[in-house]
């Protein structure tokens, strides 16, 4: 009976103890409006402040492996830009990388971030590139992982697919072929490396931004740079940082070997390491 008791005992207490430790949780999202968008982010950390700007369609989440890594050395704030599927509202208009870099201008000027380094992902590279060519956002310093903002419709092979893609559409339109309609469209884009299928309401907003060529304003930054990249990025492939790379003036571009678009996800410590060496 005594054994019992004990065993009783024992099971309470480490009950008790698994209440009272400590439990890593999820970062939560705050929210305010720019602009007249609710709109969320995160701020975490503190010491020298880095604004994180996610990719296509992705959220402040997006980030989360990276920012576990570096919240202990720096203040992390993550904004979740208009439309992409997060807590921010959608923009009003067919916005372009102009409109986004405002909005994300109105933000900083919203919290109060005098001295900031951006840290773009893919679409948030656009951003960061435009807005800091145009002379709209003001960072200390630029990271950039897997940047978009070469215009792929410049290319022979890209004007080929995309005609080989409207010809599809239209062919998606005459039985049997419409009945598996949206199940072969999601082929022929990602055939097609394009994120057109994932851009729902934003479709158009995603047709204004990839035609945009951002060469002449990575010419015009004058802040230090970090370049992170994959080398089986076929999103956004090597070639296109190499470009960047010798467009910005003392830029430095890192390559990490057998990853794709998502350094920050699939090898979050070298590119926090990469990060914190470069700051």
């Amino acid at each position: 009976m005594q054994d019992v008791n004990r065993s009783i005992s024992t099971t309470l207490l480490q009950f008790t103890d698994s209440l009272n430790t400590p439990k890593p949780s999820k970062i939560l999202g705050m929210k305010m409006i720019v602009n007249n968008l609710a709109t969320e982010y995160t701020d975490e950390g503190r010491g020298p402040a880095l604004l994180m700007l996610p990719g296509w369609m992705n959220d402040i989440h997006n980030f989360d492996a990276l920012a576990s890594r570096l919240s202990t050395d720096f203040r992390v704030v993550r904004l979740d830009l208009p439309g992409f599927g997060g807590g921010t509202e959608a923009p009003p208009d067919t916005w372009g990388v102009s409109e986004y870099a405002s909005f994300t201008k109105a933000f900083i000027e919203k919290i109060g971030l005098e001295s900031y380094t951006l840290v773009g992902h893919s679409f948030g590279g656009r951003v960061t590139i435009k807005g800091t060519g145009e002379g709209v956002l003001s960072p200390t310093g630029i990271v950039l992982i897997a940047s978009a903002g070469i215009a792929k419709h410049r290319t022979l092979k890209n004007r080929t697919l995309t005609i080989l893609a409207k010809m599809g559409k239209v062919a998606l339109h005459i039985p049997p072929l419409s009945l598996w309609r949206r199940q072969l469209r999601r082929k022929l884009y990602t055939k097609l490396k394009s994120d057109y299928f994932a851009a729902g309401a934003l479709s158009q907003v995603y047709r204004r931004t990839i035609r945009e060529d951002l060469r002449e304003y990575a010419r015009k930054i004058r802040v230090p740079s970090l370049l992170i990249w994959g080398s089986d990025d076929e999103m956004v492939p090597l070639s296109d940082g190499r470009q960047f790379n010798e467009l910005i003036a003392g830029s430095k571009l890192a390559v990490l070997p057998g990853v794709g678009h998502s350094p920050h996800r699939d090898r979050p410590e070298e590119v926090a390491s990469l990060i914190k060496e470069f700051l």
